[in-house]
């Protein structure tokens, strides 16, 4: 049985502030950190997960926003503000040595940008640069509201992910 998986956990006596900055790290969304640590205590991972994943499926404009400034652009180093271990571990499969990838990976970044006025996100843990890169060009091709809702999916599962990760 996995630590955590059922019976008591730490996640349900941290401290408060403790809990948020833990919380953040997953999803910096004000409504979202509230949400999952009103829910407390949560006795298992189980419930905990499906709690964070029902308050994450739904993000306002102004809450897409704020989170999406702690994403960095897919091939580009984190800098200041985003989560740098998380992210450097979910980027991990795309190539940094890979010129050619990282070249048209920026021009893709760009394409998205023009097209949608916020950076390009995708849950890239498990994905190499080629896999990343073919979606980026799929969904160029979305209308704004089907892309919003890859956005916000493509939120909640980096969230669970590091949720998952973090208790």
């Amino acid at each position: 049985m996995r630590p955590g998986a059922t019976g008591a956990l730490p996640f349900d006596t941290m401290p408060d502030e403790e809990a948020r900055a833990l919380l953040r790290g997953c999803l910096d969304v004000d409504r979202w950190v509230e949400e999952v640590l009103a829910g407390r205590p949560y006795g298992d991972r189980v419930a905990l997960v499906r709690t964070a994943d029902l308050a994450a499926r739904s993000l306002t404009a102004a809450e897409l926003d704020a989170a999406l400034a702690g994403h960095p652009r897919i091939g580009e180093r984190a800098g200041a503000g985003h989560n740098q271990q998380a992210s450097g571990r979910e980027q991990a499969g795309v190539d940094s040595a890979d010129t050619d990838l990282a070249t048209r990976l920026a021009s893709g970044n760009a394409a998205y940008e023009q097209r949608f006025d916020r950076v390009f996100l995708i849950r890239a843990a498990g994905r190499d640069g080629e896999e990343i890169l073919a979606e980026l060009q799929r969904r160029l091709g979305n209308d704004d509201d089907a892309e919003r809702a890859e956005v916000v999916d493509n939120l909640r599962q980096i969230a669970l992910l590091r949720l998952e990760e973090a208790v």
